[in-house]
């Protein structure tokens, strides 16, 4: 792209100037006035650690298909700890922007990134594919959440560096469900990991089943006739995927593995750019990636795409959280988990995510139109003393363990032993009645609409809206009502309703 970049460098100069503020709201571009009914997708690396990054843009190729909706060029929603902005380079409008998250925005919140530990991941970003010149602008998010522009580059859509192939391999496409034009729907497609050759007729269940456990939930229920859903398969040479701790590794498509940020059951795919080649074959807005394996476990990055195992009992499950994540923006409500992150969301600040809040204007609670009446803001629900109990179970569990070893060292009789667990035994049972008191003491609450701390990976300063969530832990298997409202939105948005 450099001949281009040097001959249309000094229209940079007439843009507007680029301020850490998002633009001015402002009416929806008209589609056929600045785009072609197909897409331009520009693959990036990301490197750099948790002080520095450098963007890099690896190719741009031309996708045939334009499956998103004509009429949301410009978001409603402010999501994404990146945003890319396209600006016509003759009149200087903003002609379409998105938000997104990548890997590499989670690796420097680690350990190893504040080390100063480099990493390159990629990340491919897609925008109608203009018919004339335009600025391609990427901004991050600083930890105050406000915008600063991180690269910026003249494109070309005539350019001949510009990649125009047709895919070189053709996969097998199992057309799920197809209820309309890819402009006015939701294309959610899964990709096959870790399926050998043999193994389409399973992938194709697979399909079937998470498909219909994410129909069963609110508000997908209610909406499924806004979603076409098709599955991609290409074979790996092996089933699986790759489990760094077990020293186990496959030879899959997509090198899906385990470890990632040294976590034991989180997955995620580091070949983004593969990915969305192999997604490209068919019209798609969301991405989700099965792997053919019956471990515990899976992952998202948000605005990107979603993994799972599929043959757990609870791969559904994790499926449909993990599809809240990378479809409508949601965080992870739960806080007693172990993770890798530091500091990742910044206290004194707003997160984006719709579903928790720091609660930094207690009288304008971000879902304050939902709030049940006459619930308290914060909303107590018994959690401090849940966790001194639940601490107690910790200590004495440990205690159990230490009593047992130093036992059996000095070959104590078995009586003596059943008597050590008996009194641990005792004392757990007691602390778990305690909690189950406490937990019916606040059991009304469990339908209610609150402010409830406890969220976002933090014990305290973070808060969600109600006690149960698919995002947290939901016996009912159900979303609040805070989240089924953003998938709603989301819905709407992508299937052009908004």
């Amino acid at each position: 792209m450099k001949k281009t970049l040097l001959a249309l460098a000094v229209l940079v100069l007439a843009l507007p100037a680029l301020s850490a503020a998002a633009p001015a709201p402002q009416a929806q571009p008209p589609f056929d006035e600045f785009f072609l009914d197909k897409a331009l997708r520009i693959d990036l690396y990301q490197s750099g650690d948790a002080k520095s990054e450098t963007v890099t843009i690896h190719r741009i190729s031309e996708e045939a298909i334009w499956p998103e909706s004509k009429s949301g060029l410009l978001p409603p929603f402010d999501y994404g700890r990146y945003v890319y902005r396209v600006y016509d380079a003759a009149s200087n409008r903003l002609i379409f922007s998105r938000g997104f998250d990548t890997m590499f925005a989670e690796y420097k919140t680690t350990s190893p990134a504040l080390a100063g530990t480099v990493r390159v991941f990629e990340r491919s970003l897609r925008l109608p594919l203009p018919k004339r010149p335009v600025l391609f602008v990427i901004e991050q998010r600083d930890k105050r959440s406000l915008l600063h522009p991180v690269f910026n580059q003249i494109l070309d859509p005539s350019d001949y560096h510009v990649i125009r192939e047709k895919p070189g391999q053709p996969d097998w496409v199992y057309e799920a469900r197809i209820t309309g034009d890819p402009h006015d729907k939701v294309d959610l497609v899964y990709l096959a990991e870790g399926y050998v050759a043999g193994d389409r007729d399973k992938f194709k269940a697979d399909v079937d089943r998470m498909t219909d456990a994410l129909f069963a939930i609110e508000p997908y229920k209610s909406l499924k006739d806004r979603f076409n859903v098709r599955g991609v398969f290409r074979a790996s040479a092996e089933r699986g995927m790759d489990e760094p701790r077990q020293r186990s590794y496959r030879k899959t498509v997509l090198n899906a593995a385990f470890n990632a940020f040294d976590l034991d059951r989180y997955m995620l795919i580091e070949e983004d750019h593969l990915m969305h080649d192999i997604a490209a074959e068919v019209p798609y807005d969301v991405l989700a990636v099965l792997v053919n394996s019956p471990r515990y476990g899976g992952g998202s990055i948000a605005l990107d795409y979603c993994v799972t195992t599929v043959d757990h009992p609870a791969s559904p499950q994790v499926f449909v959280h993990e599809l809240g994540h990378s479809f409508a923006y949601l965080a992870d409500e739960y806080y007693q988990s172990e993770v890798s992150y530091n500091d990742f969301y910044p206290k004194g600040v707003e997160p984006l995510e719709p579903n928790i809040t720091a609660l930094l204007d207690p009288g304008h609670v971000k879902w304050q139109d939902l709030l049940s009446p006459g619930i308290g803001v914060p909303t107590e629900y018994g959690k401090d003393r849940v966790e001194t109990l639940q601490a107690g179970l910790r200590d004495g569990r440990a205690a159990r363990g230490k009593a047992l070893d130093a036992a059996k060292k000095r070959n104590a009789p078995e009586k003596e032993i059943r008597g050590i667990e008996a009194k641990f035994k005792a004392a757990d049972d007691a602390l778990g009645a305690k909690i189950a008191a406490v937990r019916a003491e606040y059991a009304s609450l469990e339908d209610k609409v609150g402010v409830f701390e406890g969220a976002g990976y933090a014990s305290k300063g973070l808060y969600r809206s109600m006690i149960y969530c698919l995002m947290i832990n939901n016996p009912k298997n159900e979303f609040c009502r805070v989240c089924q409202r953003a998938i709603a939105r989301m819905i709407d948005f992508v299937s052009g309703r908004s």
